[in-house]
């Protein structure tokens, strides 16, 4: 593991999707790193182990939130949470599903649930967060997203989309509320070696060994990208440079995106 400074008390920080794989990596590590916690998920069984184990290790305060974040009850109670708890400093927005069935073979209903999780209930958490944090000057959001939100073609584009959004929506959220002392990522995992893809009917196996990361690896590169301050965090991308040239040429179009001529490939005139 990666070692980050520590310090005595950082808060509290709430991860969704907490209950094993990159979540309950995410509360491990931020155990270690100070923070008490608050764990949602919709394994009680689970949770309350992983509570058990990091209480026993790291002395932490560790709170158990049962909840499935696709029904709109549930979501409500952890909406409620974020608002009332002053405590909470950080949100760890990782709960999401996806899948790598092609468009065409997917189920439109197991495509808007995953919307609802991936998109809806990260949004609706994200806005039950910020106004306590920027009332109080402080206090951070990750989000979860994917290489395949700038890659849409590497796996379903509903998934595809949906983390898209969150990339966009981070990088929105950074610049509405950097001024106001609140820090905002997007961490954008490639394969990863978690129950995402026996779940979503590929194994692990099938992948090639050379393209799968450890979710150890991920989130504790994912951590040192937050240490540094990082909007965007790619830990499988070695080439630091070809992300700053992609977000450089995004940049430099956002400018020329609108006048109030058309182009003049599109009327004739070249």
């Amino acid at each position: 593991m990666t070692q980050l400074h520590t310090q005595t008390h950082r808060g509290t920080a709430l991860i969704t999707g907490a209950s094993s794989g990159i979540g309950a990596i995410y509360a491990d590590r931020l155990a270690g790193l100070g923070y008490d916690l608050i764990l949602v998920a919709r394994n009680r069984d689970r949770l309350n182990a992983l509570a058990a184990r990091i209480t026993t290790q790291s002395g932490r305060n560790v709170e158990v939130l049962e909840a499935d974040l696709g029904q709109a009850a549930s979501l409500a109670l952890v909406e409620q949470k974020l608002r009332s708890d002053a405590s909470i400093t950080l949100l760890v927005n990782n709960a999401g599903i996806g899948t790598h069935t092609p468009l065409l073979q997917s189920d439109v209903d197991h495509m808007t649930g995953m919307i609802a999780l991936n998109v809806t209930a990260l949004t609706r958490l994200t806005y039950a967060a910020v106004p306590g944090f920027v009332a109080r000057g402080r206090g951070a959001v990750i989000n979860i997203s994917s290489i395949v939100g700038v890659a849409p073609e590497v796996l379903n584009g509903v998934y595809g989309g949906s983390k898209a959004f969150v990339l966009a929506f981070s990088q929105s959220l950074h610049h509405e509320l950097a001024a106001k002392g609140i820090q905002v990522q997007a961490v954008l995992p490639g394969a990863t070696a978690t129950e995402f893809w026996a779940t979503g009917g590929l194994p692990l196996e099938h992948l090639d060994p050379a393209i799968v990361m450890s979710a150890e690896q991920m989130v504790d590169a994912a951590l040192v990208g937050f240490e540094r301050g990082e909007l965007v965090t790619i830990p499988s991308l070695h080439d630091e440079e070809a992300w700053k040239r992609f977000d450089s040429a995004r940049q430099y179009l956002t400018g020329r995106l609108s006048a109030n001529t058309p182009a003049p490939r599109y009327t004739g005139s070249n």
